[in-house]
């Protein structure tokens, strides 16, 4: 087994459109569009998991790590919504925009360059979040291994990928990048797709326990991303540690 989850082709692409991060109209539009659903997934879950009261800051003395986190597009409203937040990225590039974006607002986040399997931390975190990160990763048996490891008892991994269908590489490789062109061409590559079972498989294998899974969609009439039954495209988990 590698004993590294980094792979230098995807992490050197992505460290070459660093500084679009933030434009809502760049290469990461798609992402911008995922944000409010995905936010809101994160907050729905935490906030049932630990019996959190409502408040403006739900998330507050919430441990929360970001892997994968790229310029901060989860990290910043996680922090926003009260949780201490550590976002990781093997991007140098990457981590860089991110810290600057948060600097320029005034949000304390904890931004280092370092993959899970590297992270020098004795602390343990209540909530992991590898939001489209694993179809990126070089051994995903080994990455959910180490975040894992990186949680705490009872804690929350929340995951969302790409399901390996012929409809994903229809939707998402085809259509994405090559007729909408959403993303740049070579953005994902389908054989790094996982289907969920597998993914659960693994996840079970390290004391993760399925506790949601459930579909996206894109809305097209009302321009947006939503929840969806259908899983044969891009699907978002929440996993509990046992």
């Amino acid at each position: 087994m590698k004993s590294n989850t980094i792979n230098k082709k995807e992490i050197e692409k992505f460290s070459k459109m660093a500084s679009q991060w933030w434009n809502p109209n760049g290469k990461f539009k798609p992402l911008h569009k995922f944000n409010p659903v995905r936010i809101k997934y994160i907050k729905d879950g935490i906030i049932k998991h630990f019996k959190i009261k409502s408040s403006t800051q739900p998330l507050k003395r919430i441990n929360i790590l970001d892997i994968g986190c790229g310029g901060g597009l989860l990290s910043e409203p996680m922090c926003r919504l009260g949780a201490n937040v550590v976002g990781i990225d093997a991007s140098k590039n990457n981590i860089e925009t991110a810290k600057f974006h948060a600097k320029k607002n005034s949000l304390k986040i904890d931004y280092l360059c370092s993959s899970p399997e590297v992270l020098k931390t004795k602390k343990k975190f209540d909530v992991i979040l590898n939001m489209e990160i694993i179809e990126h990763v070089e051994n995903v048996n080994f990455f959910i291994k180490k975040s894992s490891e990186l949680l705490k008892k009872n804690g929350l991994m929340f995951v969302a990928t790409l399901n390996k269908t012929f409809k994903s590489y229809v939707f998402a490789i085809v259509g994405a990048e090559y007729i909408l062109q959403w993303l740049p061409i070579g953005t994902h590559d389908w054989e790094r797709f996982i289907k969920p079972e597998d993914l659960i498989k693994i996840s079970k294998k390290n004391r993760l326990e399925l506790k949601k899974l459930d579909g996206l969609k894109f809305d097209i009439l009302n321009n947006k991303w939503d929840l969806s039954n259908d899983t044969s495209v891009n699907y978002i988990t929440k996993f509990k540690k046992n």
